[in-house]
């Protein structure tokens, strides 16, 4: 199979809307309060157009700590699968301690993905408001967006590739990016002729 380029993106504060409380991130209580970011769905389209696969990789540690039950994950989960045209999402239930391979920002969710879908790594990119989700991104090889949402939390060190306010800014410079590399691929092609 041919290799393909993925978006690999987060989904509390990126694919729908994170509940802050004290400026720390966090999940929706359940799939009746969780709502979709504004023009997700549109933007995620215009992805699909460009050829990405999308694939939603989200850490779900309170599943773990037991202040959500694995039945209200797998709801959110649904929801945001049905809702947006996402070819995949992988989570993670586990928490620091358990010390897993798929916890973010370690690789393992994308890395699946990867195996899974025939994924080229460097030639996909993660996006994601918190500083694992660019840690993750940087550990697989990929590209890396960070939505800075003003959480009171450590930034990503080293940064991401790109920072934008919001996941429009976000898509958008993966749209300019990508056509910025096919235009010079072209380019390179007219040139060995």
């Amino acid at each position: 199979m041919i290799p393909r380029k993925a978006v690999f993106l987060d989904r509390d504060g990126v694919l729908n809307q994170a509940v802050v409380v004290d400026g720390q991130p966090r999940p929706p209580a359940d799939a009746q309060s969780l709502v979709l970011t504004i023009g997700a769905k549109s933007l995620l389209l215009g992805l699909k157009e460009l050829g990405f696969l999308l694939i939603c990789v989200t850490n779900q540690p309170d599943v773990a700590r037991g202040t959500r039950t694995m039945a209200n994950v797998v709801a959110m989960n649904d929801k945001v699968r049905f809702e947006l045209p996402l070819d995949d999402l992988l989570f993670c239930p586990h928490d620091d301690a358990d010390l897993c391979g798929c916890r973010k920002p370690r690789a393992g969710l994308l890395l699946a993905a990867a195996d899974k879908w025939s994924i080229d790594l460097p030639s996909s990119w993660m996006v994601g408001d918190r500083a694992g989700d660019v840690g993750a991104g940087r550990a697989a090889g990929c590209r890396t967006v960070f939505i800075d949402l003003g959480y009171a939390e450590t930034k990503p060190d080293p940064p991401a590739d790109f920072v934008c306010q919001s996941l429009f800014e976000a898509i958008n410079t993966i749209r300019e990016e990508s056509a910025r590399h096919e235009s010079h691929i072209r380019f390179k092609g007219e040139i060995v002729r």
